[in-house]
């Protein structure tokens, strides 16, 4: 007997019993016999042909399929099909879910949740400092989901809380640098203070806490050692593991052959886990022995710009005294939910995130993972909620691995991405991702933030600066990165911006015009947002559940058999021939790809990934053009040009830093 699958969708819901009683009992097909099974259904058409209709659990979702067995009866079959689909879309859309309202003066966070995330609860109480660390998950959470909120508002009459201002004050700084946030931050601040600088870090948690943990790979963090900042031995005290080799593998059972990948290894790609903790007490020991000020514990209330000085306001979280500091430049170093990188970018903030949830943890069987290996992108299921959940695994400091759960998403009002349902997610499929009994683990820290993406066409597309105020890090957040953070991408560009900014400080160009001019924007990155664009579900839209497993595999498929290339494509190096050529063997490949991802972009985004190419395809020939001569007739000119037009000699001077940097 002949068997044809006929149709594979997701259903939405976590609750599996619920769906397959509704198929059972309530829905009824126009024609054939129905016949309950055990976990579906059976209709009988012919006697020599019948439909199997079954459903099932995985990633708290439920998906089903539709096969025929016997002969084709075309006709009746795809009537039923399209019955059953309409019947579902209108019995179970997709859903949003709200951040639950808490009153926390009468219960504990775990008391006000659990009713919402009851395994989120159970495992963060059995965490050293979980009640402390889930305030910080909904607190981050509620946060984010007001500044997309607002945002989304601010061409009515709603607007954005302001805390940037401007008046005519005048005077001598303090400082002339105040950073606002302590973890990248922190290793800025360092770098800039070792210059001379005289610098204030203020930090909204106790210094040294984060609530994500880093990886890297020594050739990525030698910038750190040869721009002195940490000795070598410094850099050996930082690391948790060193794993031999990294995975990335996407699930695809339900994929055609064609689009079936081999396992993607990438040795030395995110291979160095760093103990945050110890990098952040190097950091604080740099920033105390080249005399910075740090004030942890004080959050962040606004800033005040005037003809030289720039005044921040603050409050200490612990004693509620007001404290207050002028500069000469405020470094916005606060991450997505930044006030300030909100305000300064107006409507054209993120188009992306990730939201990202994991932890750090033991008691792992042997058999179930090997600590000299890495997973560096796993999925193991398809589209769940909207969603296509994505893991990470990283060996930790003695028999601790680090692993997260994170998926690419549109951020959109109704829609803005959550991590406490994140995190349910997370406590709930682990032991699908991985065998392991979750009462026998020991969890000792939770890891988790959301990290955003930008979709940007050209270097001016998001203002990352105004005056004597400028952005770094996640606040900046100029392109949408396939695997580097903020982290990376300020380690990558730290010696070209630390170069720039000096300069910027000592001729006084502290104007927005200048600081924009100082960012970490790569081209090659930003005409790669249409890739992470191609992994995310619109809201309010349904993809066919194995699409983005297909996606990824078609151009992971490639990689896996260029590992000189996937190097070079994860790491963000990606230069235009290789970009080119990989795009046209995917094309070939898979000649339904452009549609796919004009389904999910959308004509405006392919149009302005267009320039985005175009951009890039200029910046590569320039780079050809002026990298062997131009900085070279700079360095000649400099002395009278920088005297006679400071600015154009700026504007020269970030031009040419980008071959040195592409190089």
């Amino acid at each position: 007997m002949d068997v044809k699958p006929l149709l594979y969708i997701e259903i939405p819901r976590p609750n599996t019993d619920a769906v397959l009683d509704w198929l059972q009992q309530s829905w009824q097909p126009s024609i054939g016999e129905k016949v309950i099974t055990n976990d579906g259904l059976r209709i009988q058409l012919t006697p020599q042909s019948e439909l199997s209709i079954f459903i099932w659990s995985l990633q708290r979702t439920t998906y089903l399929k539709m096969f025929r067995w016997g002969n084709k009866v075309s006709g009746q079959e795809n009537k039923i099909k399209n019955e059953l689909q309409k019947a579902i879309a209108l019995q179970f859309p997709p859903q949003y879910p709200q951040l639950p309202e808490i009153d926390l003066n009468n219960q504990s966070i775990f008391e006000a949740l659990k009713p919402h995330y009851p395994e989120t609860v159970k495992y963060f109480q059995k965490m050293p400092q979980g009640e402390y660390d889930l305030n910080r998950v909904y607190w981050w959470e509620k946060r984010w989901r007001e500044s997309v909120e607002n945002n989304s508002k601010n061409s009515g009459n709603y607007q954005l809380k302001p805390v940037l201002f401007t008046d005519q004050s005048k005077g001598k700084a303090d400082y002339d640098l105040i950073y606002v946030g302590g973890a990248l931050g922190a290793i800025h601040a360092a770098l800039m203070a070792k210059l001379g600088y005289n610098v204030l870090v203020i930090e909204r948690l106790k210094f040294g806490r984060m609530n994500r943990e880093w990886n890297i790979s020594r050739d990525e963090f030698q910038v750190l050692i040869d721009l002195e900042l940490f000795t070598k031995k410094e850099f050996e005290y930082c690391i948790a593991a060193e794993y031999e080799d990294g995975f990335s593998k996407f699930f695809d059972a339900n994929n055609p052959k064609h689009l079936k990948a081999n396992i993607l290894h990438t040795p030395t790609v995110l291979n160095i886990a760093l103990d945050t903790n110890k990098l952040l007490e190097v950091c604080q020991k740099k920033l105390i022995k080249y005399g910075v000020d740090i004030w942890d514990e004080t959050e962040f209330e606004k800033a005040t710009i005037g003809q030289d000085i720039v005044t921040v306001k603050a409050t200490n979280l612990a004693t509620e005294e007001e404290k207050e500091a002028t500069g000469r430049l405020l470094v916005d170093a606060m991450g997505t939910a930044s006030p300030l990188a909100w305000q300064m970018a107006g409507k054209r903030t993120f188009d992306s995130v990730c939201p990202t949830v994991g932890a750090i943890l033991e008691g792992f069987e042997p058999e179930v993972w090997d600590r000299t290996y890495g997973d560096v992108l796993f999925s193991h299921g398809d589209i769940s909620r909207g969603r296509q959940l994505i893991w990470e695994l990283f060996p930790a400091e003695g028999d601790e691995l680090t692993i997260y759960l994170f998926h690419y998403h549109q951020v959109h009002p109704d829609n803005p991405g959550s991590l406490l349902e994140m995190y349910e997610d997370f406590f709930s499929i682990l032991p699908e991702y991985r065998r392991c009994d979750m009462d026998k683990l020991v969890w000792k820290k939770p890891t988790f933030g959301y990290i955003p993406g930008r979709f940007t066409v050209g270097e001016n597309d998001r203002q990352v600066a105004t005056d004597r105020v400028i952005a770094i890090g996640d606040a900046a957040s100029l392109q949408s990165p396939l695997i580097f953070t903020g982290f990376g991408s300020l380690v990558r560009n730290l010696g070209r911006l630390t170069d720039l900014l000096d300069k910027a400080l000592k001729n006084d160009l502290l104007d927005g015009e200048s600081l924009n001019r100082i960012k970490a924007y790569q081209s090659n990155i930003a005409v790669t947002w249409l890739f992470s664009k191609g992994m995310m579900v619109p809201t309010h839209k349904t993809l066919p559940p194995e699409r983005i497993n297909s996606m990824l595999n078609t151009f992971f498929g490639l990689l896996a058999d260029e590992p000189g290339t996937a190097e070079i494509f994860i790491k963000d190096r990606t230069d235009w021939l290789t970009f080119n050529r990989l795009a046209l063997k995917a094309a070939r490949k898979n000649p339904a790809l452009l549609l796919w991802i004009w389904e999910m972009a959308g004509t405006e985004d392919i149009f302005r990934w267009m320039g985005s190419y175009v951009k890039f395809t200029l910046d590569a020939f320039k780079n050809l053009l002026f990298s062997r001569w131009f900085n070279p007739w700079l360095e000649n000119q400099s002395k009278w040009l920088k005297e006679s037009n400071p600015k154009l000699w700026f504007k020269l001077l970030t031009f040419g830093s980008r071959f040195v940097s592409q190089k």
